[in-house]
């Protein structure tokens, strides 16, 4: 059995990382640098930061926290949000990002997928899926930052994104992101079940028993979370002994 992984993530707003519910009432929370540092430490196996405004010009500054990170860090650590070309895919890698995370520009050109995983390899592209249950009991992707629906299927688009490259999927479910009243299990589970790469879960933890729930009914390979890292709800180390006590397989 392959390792469960623990993810804390980052929402990076004008050099700061912040916390909101259901992408609302967001707060601040430390500086980003201090922060992935503190998590490399208390035992994280990755970390995953996201630039939330995706402005221009704050594109230089988030540069600036990739490189401080990848000089103060020895774990993995994606970066999201903002991602339009290869030439962005470019920059970040170069500062030091080991993985690059897609979402809006992969809905509005699935070809920027295929070419990022032909130039740098399928495991460092990673697809970010927003969703959202509708009306009929299917999921929804969403874009911008989970203000549009594009009306896309999320299952036939984490295969089609698998199809085209992307090595790995991070899935976020709306009505769960901040609630702490555990993950969507369903349709991570259906994703998990659909694809060949190792998917995410994110959006929704709030005890030690979500997580275990989502590792195991919900087959996720990870799970991601912010809140509950951010303000010491939960400790990681404590997390992966728990978890070990249940059966699951986590990185010591």
């Amino acid at each position: 059995m392959l390792s469960k992984r623990i993810i804390p993530c980052l929402d990076v707003r004008n050099g700061r990382v912040v916390k909101g519910t259901k992408f609302t009432d967001i707060r601040d929370v430390d500086d980003p640098v201090v922060l992935a540092e503190f998590y490399a430490l208390a035992g994280a196996d990755e970390l995953v930061f996201y630039d939330i405004t995706a402005s221009s010009d704050e594109r230089n500054i988030f540069l600036d926290i990739v490189r401080k990170t990848a000089d103060t860090i020895d774990i993995p650590f994606t970066i999201g949000g903002g991602i339009r070309s290869l030439d962005d895919f470019d920059r970040l890698m170069k500062a030091g990002a080991d993985k690059v995370s897609i979402n809006s520009a992969a809905v509005s050109d699935p070809q920027l997928i295929k070419e990022a995983a032909l130039r740098y390899g399928s495991q460092c592209v990673v697809l970010s899926m927003d969703v959202k249950k509708n009306v009929e009991g299917r999921w929804d992707v969403y874009v911008k930052g989970g203000r549009e629906n594009t009306g896309m299927d999320a299952i036939e688009w984490a295969k089609q994104g698998v199809a085209l490259g992307a090595g790995e999927i991070v899935l976020n479910c709306i009505d769960t992101d901040g609630v702490k009243d555990g993950y969507s299990l369903d349709i991570t589970r259906e994703i998990s079940e659909s694809v060949r790469v190792p998917v995410i879960a994110s959006g929704g933890a709030g005890t030690m028993e979500h997580f275990y729930d989502v590792l195991t009914i919900g087959k996720a390979d990870a799970a991601l979370s912010a809140s509950v890292f951010h303000f010491k709800e939960i400790e990681i180390k404590e997390l992966k002994k728990f978890l070990r006590s249940k059966g699951v397989e986590v990185r010591t």
